[in-house]
Formats: C-alpha cells, structure tokens, sequence
C-alpha cells in the first residue's frame, strides 16, 4: 500500500505528485495492454449459448519490451491490486506467496469458465500448493443483472466458506439468464455444500454484497479492464483465455524476479 509522507521542502512537496504520475503512467499501459482484449472478447465470447464444442482460439495477450521503469510500473500496480487479506474467501494461497495473480471475470463468461475448467487447476496443483501462488478473484460483471446476482451469489457463499465450491459449480458449464435465476442459485449453493441457504438467500441480496461486486468492478475499470478474463501477475497483464503454458511462464517469471528482489526487500525491512 502506498505510503504518505509529510512534505517537508519544496522537492519533498513535489513527492506526492509524481506518485500520482506514476500511478497514471501505470494504468495508461494496463489501459493499452488490455485494450487488445476488446476485439478478441467479442470472438472469445462468440460461442456463448452456442453448445459449441470445439476447441477455443486464445484470446491475445500483449508482451510489451519493457525497461526498468516499467517493471517498476508492474510492481507498483501489483502492490495496489494484490489484496493479501487474512481469511479472504476469495483467495486460495498463501498471504505471503511470491506471486499473486488477481483474476477479473463474469460468471457468463465462457471462457472464464474454461479457464476455470481446464487451467486453474493445473496452476493449483504446481504452483498454489507449493507456495509460490495466491490466486484473488474478482467479479467483474460486465454482462449485466444475471451476472451480478451470481456474483452476489458467490460472494454470499464466501460467507460461509464456500465460494470456491459455488465458483467452481457456476463454471461447470455454460450459465446464462434463467439459468443464473435466484432460486436457480440456491440450488447450486446447496450442491455447493452451503448450509445455511436463508442466510445465503439473505447475504446475497444485502447492501454487502452489492459493495463488494461493486468494488471489485470498480477496480477493474480503473485499470481498463474491458473483456473477461483479465489477469494481472504481480502486475503484469495477461488478457484473455491462454493457454496454461502462458500462464506458467508468467508465474515462473514473476517469482524469478521475486526472489531477485527478496533479500533488498528484507534487508530493507531490517531482516
């Protein structure tokens, strides 16, 4: 989290506005990164209510040349976006992972669905397990009224533990309009092991899980997210629907650079 100071000089003073450049900086190449995922949304999202069954075209991912300024960009924004909340239900990894990937998707997304599917846990299994990754979700829900009761959804099911369950049993096929209707919902989060169903029924039409969706949106548009799905590693954008080799890649680099920066960070902390 961004520190304040107290200005004391005049270059002291002029601080807080070149932090505020970078942050802008920062976003303006979130903004163009993402920005390639528009066109492709629409062809990544072409086969939705389709019954489609053959296999997806990746939707693109941008590798701009970078400098040293720009990962410090990519560290920057990874330290504004990466919660690391103790017990977020959200979340599944370590607080302290090297690495945190932060996942902004729409529970009508078909290929957050596939990723969901096919990639997630393959990255689970090599990567969350041994320490080196923390995946947070957020529910961007760009899809409109469906989308935000399932994402109210999930989050009422967090509440009780069981967001994942219900995350993983929206995505176990393609759900749109009805089938995402609220009494459609409390089916899926008995199936999802929820136990209290009128305390999920409860939560998930509250004013507190209106904040939360809406805060996760916010995030995402603050940053230019336009399609779902949408990733940041450590700050590094990866949009759309890769293969998981793209997104082994990205981890493996990032906690290469992690652990490149480890011993100043704790040397810094007076470790």
């Amino acid at each position: 989290m961004p520190k304040s100071t107290s200005p004391r000089t005049s270059a002291a003073a002029a601080s807080p506005a070149r932090r505020l450049a970078a942050v802008g900086a920062v976003i303006a190449l979130v903004v163009a990164v993402l920005a390639i995922g528009i066109a492709v949304g629409k062809a990544v999202e072409g086969d939705r209510g389709s019954g489609g069954s053959g296999a997806p075209q990746a939707a693109a991912s941008a590798q701009p040349k970078e400098d040293a300024a720009q990962q410090k960009m990519f560290d920057d924004l990874a330290e504004r976006t990466s919660r690391r909340k103790d017990g977020d239900p959200l979340a599944v990894g370590r607080k302290d992972a090297p690495v945190v990937m932060v996942e902004y998707a729409d529970y009508q997304c078909s290929f957050c669905g596939r990723f969901t599917r096919e990639t997630q846990p393959e990255l689970i299994k090599k990567y969350v397990d041994a320490g080196t990754l923390r995946i947070e979700f957020r529910n961007f829900t760009i899809r409109g009224a469906d989308s935000e009761r399932a994402a109210r959804a999930s989050w009422a099911a967090g509440q009780q533990g069981r967001f994942w369950q219900l995350h993983d049993e929206l995505y176990a096929k393609n759900r749109h309009g009805d089938e995402l209707a609220e009494d459609k919902l409390v089916d899926l989060a008995r199936e999802s092991g929820v136990r209290d169903l009128g305390k999920f029924r409860t939560d998930m039409n509250s004013a507190a899980a209106g904040r939360a969706v809406k805060r996760d949106q916010d995030e995402g548009y603050g940053l230019g997210v336009q399609s779902t799905p949408s990733f940041l590693v450590n700050g590094r954008p990866v949009s759309g629907a890769q293969p998981t080799e793209v997104f082994a890649q990205a981890i493996e680099d990032a906690a290469a650079r992690a652990a490149k920066q480890k011993p100043a960070k704790d040397e810094a902390a007076g470790k």
